[in-house]
């Protein structure tokens, strides 16, 4: 009789039970979950050439960090948008149990329908935007496209010529246009509140990486993890560059960080003073302010 008991309580302590023939899972919290890919919890919407190929190498040195390659382009392309979730979903990383995947796509902040698509899809979204100083945006826009040009053997156009029509700013000038934050984020504040939103200073990103990535930790609610010792300045470079956990050294691409054509100081101080306004209107959607001229 002690036999029969104590092989009862070994059988009723398995994994799985059989009730009415019917073999039960195993209890969930015993079983391994396997890397998965899955809908984005961190979107990188932009602005483009603000930071965001920095944001995203820096955000890679948290382990609890799962990011995408490439840019998806899924809200803002209608090609990529009309494939469906399930195509969006295949182009996420698999992420470990715990990782938070995240996704860039700078175009994002400027496309119309993007709010509201990634509402749509997934509502709490955590985003990321980094800005910079209106004016050295642009430049580096410009200085983007002029070096395209260059490398496919066309003539680059003066700024001059496409910043100005009839000596006014040219406001159908998309590397303008993008500049104009405040019209960009009254549509997204549309669809998400402000505390879905987390703003990285991409001027003081350059300065200052670890004091940025440190906020930006801290909106995620992620373990503090990277510290000084993931930055090390290039003097070459002339910027930081990064070291993970592994003591592996790479920097941004040489395409990072050129030398913007010269530009009158007639067209900088028009474009300063043009900025001043929207800048102002900007400060007050996202209730704070930058640095900027």
């Amino acid at each position: 009789m002690a036999l029969v008991l104590a092989l009862l309580l070994c059988f009723s302590t398995q994994s799985s039970v059989l009730v009415s023939g019917v073999i039960s899972p195993p209890d969930a919290a015993l079983t391994p979950r396997a890397n998965a890919r899955h809908l984005p919890d961190i979107i990188i919407i932009g602005v483009r050439k603000a930071g965001t190929r920095a944001l995203i190498q820096m955000l890679r040195l948290h382990t609890s960090i799962a990011a995408a390659q490439n840019e998806v382009h899924f809200f803002d392309w209608d090609s990529h948008y009309e494939r469906g979730l399930d195509w969006y979903v295949d182009q996420m990383p698999e992420a470990q149990p715990g990782q938070l995947t995240v996704e860039k796509t700078p175009a994002y902040f400027t496309s119309r329908d993007v709010p509201q698509r990634i509402r749509l899809a997934k509502p709490d979204a955590r985003l990321l935007l980094i800005v910079r100083e209106p004016t050295e945006r642009l430049l580096s826009d410009y200085t983007q496209v002029y070096h395209n040009r260059l490398e496919k053997r066309k003539r680059p156009q003066p700024l001059e010529t496409l910043l100005l029509r009839n000596g006014e700013l040219n406001l159908d000038y998309k590397p303008l246009n993008r500049s104009l934050y405040h019209t960009h984020m009254q549509r997204w504040l549309q669809a998400f509140p402000i505390s879905s939103f987390h703003l990285v200073d991409g001027d003081a990103l350059v300065r200052e990486p670890l004091a940025e990535m440190q906020k930006v930790e801290a909106f995620l609610k992620l373990e503090p993890q990277i510290s000084q010792n993931n930055f090390y300045f290039n003097q070459t470079r002339g910027f930081f560059c990064l070291r993970d956990g592994r003591q592996q050294q790479r920097c941004l691409h040489s395409s990072k960080g050129r030398k913007h054509p010269q530009v009158s100081p007639h067209i900088l101080s028009k474009l300063q003073h043009f900025f001043h306004e929207p800048n102002r209107r900007f400060f007050e959607l996202v209730g704070r302010t930058f640095d900027w001229k």
